[in-house]
C-alpha cells in the first residue's frame, strides 16, 4: 500500500487465509477451540465457587486462572472467527488499542499466576505441615491483587507508549489480531525505545517466572522422588510435567514474538507462534490442571447427579 499523509482511524488484520473456503473453515475450526477452551474454564470456575471442599488455596489460583484464560481466549478468537466469516478485516483505533491493552494485561496476569500457583504447590509437597500458616487465605488474595495491579501498570504503559506512536506507513496489520509487534513494523515513527523497553521489560518478566517456577519444580521433584509409594510420583510428575510444558510454549512462543518486533514483515511463522501463546495455553490448562484432577472429576459428577436428582423430581 502507499504511503499514508493522514491519520490513520482504523487498521486492517490478516485473514486466516486469503482462500475464501480455507479462511471460512478456520474460522469455524479456531471458533471451536474457542467454545471448547471457554466451555472448560468456566465450568472449572463453577464448580470450583460452589463445591465447598474445593475452597483451598490450590483451586483459588485455579479458578482466578480459569477466568484469566476465558477472558484471554475471548479477547482475539471470536473477533477474528466472526471477521473471518463476514470477509471484514476492519478494526477501529481505540478497538485495537483495547485489544492490545487486554492481551498484554491477560498475558501478564497469566503467567504471573502460573508462576504463584508452582510456589503453592511447592509449599504444598515440600512444606506440608505448614501449609496453611504459609497460604493464608489473606496472603492468597494479597498474591492475586499484587498480580492484578501489577498487571494494569504494566499493560497500561506498554499500550499507552504504543499509541503515542504515528502510522503512516500503512493501517494493514500482518497479524488476525491487534499485538505490539505488528503495530511497530507499521510505524512511521522512532521505535527504538519501544523495542527496548520491551526488550527489557518481557525478558526480565519471562525469565524470572521461568526460573522462579523451574526451581520450584526442581525442589517438588526432589521431595516426590522420595515418596515411598509409586503411584504418588506417577500422579505428581503426570500434573507437574504438561505444565511445565504449558509454561514453556507460552513463554517461548511469546517473547520469541515480542523480542523481535521489527524483524519485518508478517509471516506465517508468526501467526503460528501468536497462536502458541493466545490460544494453546487457554485451551490445554483446564485439561492439564483441572480435568484430569480427581476431586474436579469428582465435583463435576456429584453436580451433575444433583441436576438429574432435581430434573427428576421436578
Amino acid at each position: 500500500m502507499a504511503n499514508f499523509t493522514t491519520i490513520v482511524t482504523e487498521f486492517l488484520l490478516l485473514g486466516f487465509s486469503d482462500n475464501q473456503e480455507l479462511q471460512i473453515l478456520y474460522a469455524l475450526l479456531f471458533f471451536l477451540f474457542y467454545l471448547s477452551g471457554l466451555m472448560g474454564n468456566l465450568l472449572i470456575v463453577i464448580i470450583t465457587t460452589f463445591d465447598r471442599r474445593l475452597h483451598t488455596p490450590m483451586y483459588f489460583f485455579l479458578r482466578n486462572l480459569s477466568i484469566v484464560d476465558a477472558c484471554f481466549i475471548s479477547v482475539t478468537v471470536p473477533l477474528a472467527s466472526i471477521n473471518s466469516l463476514l470477509n471484514n478485516r476492519v478494526i477501529s483505533y481505540s478497538g485495537c488499542a483495547a485489544q492490545v491493552f487486554l492481551l498484554v494485561f491477560l498475558a501478564y496476569f497469566e503467567i504471573t499466576m502460573l508462576t504463584v500457583m508452582a510456589r503453592d504447590r511447592y509449599v504444598a509437597i515440600c512444606h506440608p505441615l505448614h501449609y496453611t500458616v504459609i497460604m493464608r487465605p489473606t496472603v492468597c488474595m494479597k498474591l492475586t491483587f499484587t498480580c492484578f495491579v501489577t498487571g494494569l501498570f504494566y499493560s497500561g504503559f506498554h499500550t499507552g507508549y504504543t499509541f503515542r506512536l504515528s502510522f503512516c506507513q500503512s493501517n494493514v496489520i500482518n497479524q488476525f489480531f491487534c499485538d505490539i509487534p505488528s503495530l511497530l513494523k507499521i510505524s512511521c515513527s522512532e521505535i527504538f525505545s519501544n523495542i527496548l523497553s520491551l526488550f527489557i521489560t518481557i525478558l526480565a518478566l519471562g525469565l524470572s517466572c521461568f526460573i522462579f517456577i523451574i526451581a520450584s519444580y526442581i525442589r517438588i521433584f526432589s521431595t516426590v522422588l522420595k515418596f515411598p509409594v509409586k503411584e504418588d510420583q506417577r500422579k505428581a510428575f503426570s500434573t507437574c510435567i504438561p505444565h511445565i510444558i504449558v509454561v514453556s510454549l507460552f513463554l517461548v512462543s511469546s517473547c520469541y514474538v515480542y523480542l523481535q518486533p521489527n524483524s519485518g514483515s508478517g509471516s506465517s511463522k508468526d501467526i503460528i507462534l501468536s497462536i502458541f501463546y493466545s490460544i494453546v495455553p487457554p485451551f490445554f490448562n483446564p485439561i492439564v490442571y483441572s480435568l484430569r484432577n480427581k476431586q474436579i472429576k469428582e465435583a463435576i459428577r456429584l453436580v451433575m447427579c444433583r441436576k438429574l436428582l432435581l430434573s427428576n423430581i421436578a
